[in-house]
């Protein structure tokens, strides 16, 4: 378990009140004097952008961040006259493999680079290898679907059971003992996984596997492998079958709950109180988090263990992949452009009534350094 210091008490009441600041209209900005763009026009953002040479950057990879760069490449595009960025979801698993075929500029994933991603990648990256870039902070949602039932809270053995098939019953003892008072059907559980390698996957069950008391047997993992339960492609496909399934339950980004007017259950973590699954929450964890990347790479470690109050502790990072050397000559200076965007202030904030987290201005900063050293 990470150990939270003074300077990771400070990251979390900076990250707190980052949230209480959002807006999508991101009117805030890096400075106070905006450069002008490609185009010669004021940056709509509002903040400070350098577009480089008009053209187009292909992405692929996690569903978790996909609402993420949808603001974020609008927004771009509209103060880049003539660039163009362009994302397809699939996975994270999908998006490092397409980055490692040579077929995108840059990738999306929920976890970071294993050893063996990162020696593939010297084959496209000429000179260098893939690095990690935090980028998008946000939270795995408990998603339920259940009548008369608006405060179900869970702990990490019982979600663990659940999600394993061990528990089976939406009134089973376990269940009940969380949630004194509550009215539980005696019908059958539901759940659903994603069938995709999924970061949102490898980060539930980083969690299982720090809390569930060994409720979990399986190690961490992109592939679901859990007994039991149904499939569905994408955040967006578990969210919507939860959404059409009545006493199912499953897992996906704030933003998909949000979206689809998804209940999202509390975590009991040991806390004076169960936390509730919202960004400020979530922002207190991502605080903790400590660099354990090496050579330039921004890989995190999270504390999906804390038993702080009002620290969610289901979090999930999303990292950009890039080259940090031998990306491509002619889409260099366009993707140092938007990743340096992506994580200004300004950005930042335009993706928070989105679900997501802004990540703490300490991190962001090592961002926009490694980004500007990228070649």
């Amino acid at each position: 378990m990470l150990q939270r210091n003074r300077r990771s008490s400070s990251l979390a009441l900076s990250a707190v009140a980052l949230v209480g600041a959002l807006s999508l209209t991101a009117c805030g900005s890096d400075d106070n004097n905006p450069t002008t763009t490609a185009s010669g026009s004021a940056p709509a953002t509002g903040a400070s952008i350098s577009c480089g040479k008009n053209g187009s950057l292909l992405g692929a990879g996690s569903t978790a961040q996909a609402p993420a760069i949808d603001v974020w490449k609008n927004l771009y595009a509209a103060s880049c006259s003539g660039t163009t960025v362009n994302y397809s979801g699939g996975g994270s698993g999908a998006g490092v493999q397409q980055f490692n075929q040579g077929k995108v500029q840059f990738a999306g994933t929920d976890f970071a680079l294993k050893p063996a991603d990162v020696d593939a990648s010297k084959a496209v990256c000429t000179g260098g290898k893939a690095i990690d870039l935090p980028m998008v902070g946000g939270l795995v949602s408990l998603v339920y679907n259940v009548d008369n039932l608006d405060n179900l809270v869970l702990d990490g053995p019982t979600a663990a059971k659940i999600f394993d098939s061990q528990i089976t019953k939406w009134n089973d003892p376990a269940i009940a003992a969380l949630n004194p008072g509550a009215k539980l059907p005696d019908a059958d559980i539901q759940s659903f996984h994603r069938s995709d390698d999924s970061g949102t996957t490898f980060n539930l069950t980083s969690y299982f596997a720090k809390t569930s008391g060994g409720a979990w047997s399986a190690a961490p993992d992109k592939a679901w492998k859990g007994k039991g339960g149904q499939s569905a492609n994408g955040s967006a496909g578990v969210a919507a079958q939860i959404k059409q399934v009545k006493n199912s339950i499953g897992y996906a980004e704030l933003s998909y709950a949000q979206t689809n007017n998804l209940k999202s259950a509390q975590i009991g973590t040991g806390a004076a109180k169960p936390v509730a699954a919202t960004a400020a929450n979530a922002a207190a964890t991502l605080a903790s988090s400590t660099v354990v990347g090496a050579d330039g790479d921004l890989a995190l470690s999270l504390d999906y263990g804390t038993k702080a109050d009002n620290a969610y502790p289901i979090v999930l990072v999303t990292y950009e992949i890039v080259c940090d050397k031998g990306n491509k000559a002619d889409t260099l200076d366009t993707l140092k452009g938007f990743l340096t965007y992506t994580a200004s202030d300004a950005a930042q904030k335009a993706v928070g009534e989105k679900g997501y987290v802004p990540m703490p201005a300490a991190i962001g900063d090592k961002v926009k350094a490694a980004v500007t050293n990228l070649g």
